[in-house]
């Protein structure tokens, strides 16, 4: 699965330690995500969404 966790993170002046303390994960987590090597739980997503102010649909990209 790819995200563009890193975009909008860039877009909102985000590090990723400042998406880790809001949505309450060490700084690694949204590494991991952002990487694709670990898949979020769906209170995670949710949380992350809705800190860059999008949806799920639009933050993880699904692939077959």
């Amino acid at each position: 699965m790819k995200t563009r966790i890193k975009e909008l993170r860039a877009r909102y002046g985000m590090t990723q330690e400042d998406l880790a303390k809001v949505v309450g994960v060490r700084r690694e987590t949204v590494l991991f995500i952002e990487k694709g090597e670990y898949n979020p739980s769906l209170n995670l997503a949710h949380a992350i969404a809705k800190a860059l102010k999008t949806s799920i649909d639009e933050l993880f990209i699904f692939e077959d």
